[in-house]
């Protein structure tokens, strides 16, 4: 059958694309997957050849994709955590790469039996550790925050160093022969870092002062971003080769950091680019190698990647980082990390051909010693980071923890609960005088904006793998559920209902309607806006506050194979509502009108029941007395006049 440049594009399309989804469902490392579908479909049964569909096309392809690959990378970096890993990660990235280079080389010279030229530029491609592998293995393995800076900054910052050291070192050779050698090399050097640096941090200035001004509108702002950052690439290599991936990472590092208001949104959007052309690119790579030249790889140059792997690594972390207060539980698991990526390969791909003609005859080596080493690295390194993590007691805390925005007497009492069932749990508001009860039940606290910077650089977030914003304002509740939503997933993140039924909720104490804070279908918030609705529709903020007042208790119970989740139900005084439930594991998992609970044995499910003997609603005189005496509900401002039970 044949196909035609549509049907292979988008066949590449969707090889990558499911091979991140069954990489993520089975726990596999993406790139691994990626790399083996690539060589099944390319050199494996010759379906995909790269080189013919695309012709010269391929390499520019590559080249744009990597740019905004790097340029999302560089968004990225928080400056606080280069504060925090500061002096590793400048070691790292200046001796570190030295010292890499230096190993690599004799390396390849001595044990793999190439050239000097030619394991020069070897060493010198092998430095990079690419955020395109990083970062996916990094999200993975679920690392503490200080451990995966180190690697994440390393490979974001050696990305450029590398090329540019390969680059410049090709361009040593090539001029090798004249006298001027030694001088268009420092010349090289000097235009690169002066190109490639001043147009980025140039560039990412003036387009993040364009968007903070409302220079450009919302829907412009992405499309804007995308033609800026290939426009610096292709103006940085006009001036110098390769001084591009410099320019893009700085710009991206730049307006990473410059709290633009639409930041999270244009991460967001170049996130998910980056996936899409990331799968694309590995595809692309692994598809265009050749079986002859995959049978050039002789058993020296596979002593040579074992030596990359268990001795320059190691030595060049170990030498680099001495002195610089790290534990030896990092410089272990960073000496062992270091996948190269897709700039590795599209670099050994760009110098083999010009290196040939210029003499270097094993130079036809590159390519595949390079693609041995990536494959190499990202699979042992894929699958035994999150195990060696694991051993060095380096991972972060899994995600079973709840955190509660919005401090009031009932989300204190509910948080004491969980407390109780060896939940953790954390309470935040911005209001020290509504955590007081909080504080009080010997619950952790966050005393200020959870959406503020200062949040996120203090305040350990990754440990908590539910939100449930219960503050008073429920556009609030929405914007919080809508900020955390990337992160844990919007199946995880929850809000207190709106009271947005257009019929009359049932009472759930009583079992009769009522309309109170009711608002119409047609004029509540959109579901695209918000957070899950946490337990049912008729407990709003207002709802909760009136039941916390009449008494209402926290009752919780244990299933099992002779007290089912029936039984426990049908025990349940009437009007009761199902909460929430924890596992064995110490797992939480909230009831809502979307996805109702159904404990298993071992559960324990979490209920807010009346006291004593259901009793009738009071009348609505009582009613609005009771909402009236609920500050919050009438002046969201005066913290200070909140009443506080007892």
């Amino acid at each position: 059958m044949h196909f035609d440049l549509t049907h292979i594009l988008v066949a590449i399309i969707a090889l990558g694309v499911m091979s991140q989804w069954v990489a993520w469902r089975f726990r596999i490392p993406a790139i691994v997957l990626l790399s083996v579908t690539g060589l099944i479909v390319g050199p494996g049964l010759g379906l995909i050849d790269p080189s013919e569909i695309l012709g010269r096309g391929l390499q520019p392809v590559i080249q744009l994709c990597v740019a905004i690959i790097l340029f999302e990378g560089g968004m990225a970096l928080k400056l606080h955590e280069l504060r925090e890993a500061g002096d590793v990660v400048r070691r790292l990235t200046s001796v570190g790469v030295a010292l890499a280079w230096l190993f690599a080389s004799l390396a390849a010279h001595w044990v793999g039996g190439i050239s000097w030229p030619v394991s020069l530029i070897l060493g010198a491609i092998c430095v990079v550790t690419g955020p395109t592998v990083v970062i996916p293995l990094l999200r993975a393995a679920s690392l503490n925050k200080k451990t995966a800076s180190y690697l994440k900054w390393e490979g974001i910052l050696n990305d450029p160093t590398g090329v540019l050291l390969a680059v410049l070192t090709f361009q040593y050779f090539v001029y090798a022969g004249e006298n001027t050698a030694f001088l268009a090399l420092m010349v090289a050097i000097g235009k690169a870092v002066l190109v490639g640096g001043a147009l980025g941090l140039l560039a990412g200035y003036l387009l993040g002062r364009v968007f903070t001004l409302g220079k450009a509108p919302e829907f412009l702002k992405v499309p804007l971003l995308l033609a800026s950052v290939l426009s610096v690439f292709v103006t940085a290599n006009a001036f110098q080769h390769e001084a591009g991936l410099l320019a893009v990472t700085l710009m991206g590092v730049v307006m990473g950091n410059m709290q633009l208001r639409s930041i999270d949104e244009m991460r967001r959007f170049k996130e998910s680019l980056t996936i899409l052309l990331v799968s694309i690119v590995f595809v692309l790579l692994t598809a265009n190698l050749k079986p002859e030249v995959l049978s050039s790889f002789e058993w020296r140059h596979a002593a040579f990647i074992v030596v990359l792997l268990v001795v320059v690594r190691p030595m060049a972390v170990i030498l680099s980082t001495w002195g610089t207060g790290i534990d030896w539980k990092n410089r272990i698991l960073v000496g062992w990390i270091a996948p190269r990526g897709v700039v590795a390969a599209a670099t050994s791909g760009v110098f083999a051909v010009p290196l040939v003609a210029a003499g270097y005859d094993d130079a036809v080596l590159l390519v595949p010693i390079v693609f041995a080493v990536i494959f190499t690295t990202v699979v042992l390194h894929g699958f035994s980071l999150g195990w060696l993590a694991r051993r060095l007691e380096l991972t972060a805390e899994v995600r079973k923890g709840v955190l509660v925005v919005g401090s009031s007497p009932w989300t204190a009492e509910l948080a004491k609960t969980l407390k109780d069932l060896n939940v953790d749990v954390r309470v935040s508001d911005t209001s020290w005088h509504r955590l007081r009860n909080a504080r009080m039940a010997g619950v952790a606290t966050y005393f200020g904006e959870i959406l503020s910077d200062r949040a996120e650089e203090s305040l350990e977030l990754h440990g908590y793998a539910l939100v449930l914003a219960a503050s008073s304002n429920d556009a609030y509740n929405a914007l919080v559920c809508k900020t955390f939503s990337p992160e844990l997933g919007s199946h995880k993140v929850f809000q207190l209902s709106l009271g947005e039924e257009e019929t009359s909720a049932k009472d759930s104490a009583t079992g009769k309607s009522g309309s109170a804070g009711k608002v119409k279908k047609d004029k509540a918030m959109a579901h695209s806006r918000r957070g899950v609705m946490a337990f049912t529709d008729a407990l709003t903020f207002e709802e909760l506050w009136r039941r916390h007042t009449l008494g209402w208790k926290f009752q919780k119970s244990s299933i099992s194979g002779e007290f089912t989740h029936d039984d426990w139900v049908a025990g349940l005084p009437a009007g009761s509502e199902l909460l929430l439930l924890v596992t064995q594991e110490g797992g939480v998992a909230f009831n809502s009108t979307q996805s109702p609970l159904k404990a298993k044995n071992g559960d324990t499910l979490l209920a807010y029941t009346p006291p004593g003997k259901p009793k009738e609603r009071p009348a609505a005189k009582d009613n609005n007395r009771l909402e009236n005496a609920n500050p919050i509900a009438a002046k969201d401002a005066e913290d200070d006049a909140l009443p506080l039970p007892g």
